[in-house]
């Protein structure tokens, strides 16, 4: 007999709308989706997915990623549909979708949830812009920074990426935004940008990437 598994399918294309406003605020774009995805797994209570570059035939090539678990196993596709199939459907703007196996997600087991008190002292943001080759998944860098062990380096995230006018033939702009804090004392400036600005050079190095 056939094995049938549950699937989850997702899609995003068109502007978003906000709230009492009557024009589209913004064109979605692959991380809108990427976003709905990390949601839903983070509303199962699992571990967070992991994105690889990958291809796929359905998806454009370079605007495709493969969707694994922590134990690196494969369990869907995220990314750009194909010129050729949002045509056949007379799509007029990028159609993103993602693919998952559902009955894998089922079957994983919840993550501990683990409680702490709230911080005392409060944090400082920094935002950094690096123009890169647009090749380099969001997810590396991130990853990058969280390897530095930079104890004080409470989180990073993704602010936006920006291709297009002024922006060399395959690069692409990735602004991140980290946030610092210590359990003591408030950080200083001197502090913050000390250890800003060496995980800014960590990730220049390991990316070839510039800062804008």
């Amino acid at each position: 007999m056939p094995i049938e598994r549950e699937a989850l399918a997702l899609v995003a294309t068109g502007g978003q709308q906000g709230a009492d406003r009557a024009g589209v605020a913004r064109e979605l774009d692959f991380f809108d989706l990427k976003g709905a995805l990390q949601a839903t797994v983070e509303a199962m209570n699992l571990p967070e997915l992991i994105l690889e570059t990958t291809a796929a035939r359905h998806l454009r090539e370079g605007q495709a990623a493969a969707v694994k678990t922590t134990g690196d196993e494969m369990i869907g596709t995220i990314g750009t549909l194909t010129e050729e199939i949002a045509a056949g459907y007379k799509f007029r703007q990028p159609v993103f979708v993602a693919e998952i196996d559902l009955s894998a997600l089922l079957e994983k087991s919840e993550t501990p949830v683990l409680y702490a008190p709230l911080p005392r002292f409060p944090s400082v943001v920094r935002d950094v812009s690096l123009l890169l080759d647009r090749k380099v998944p969001v997810a590396r860098l991130l990853n990058a920074v969280a390897n530095q062990k930079v104890s004080d380096c409470r989180a990073a995230q993704l602010v936006g990426v920006f291709e297009g006018e002024n922006i060399p033939e395959g690069k692409r702009s990735v602004t991140l935004r980290m946030e610092y804090r210590a359990n003591d004392r408030t950080l200083r400036d001197a502090e913050v940008d000390e250890m800003h600005w060496d995980i800014v050079k960590a990730l220049e190095a390991k990316f070839s990437a510039e800062v804008r």
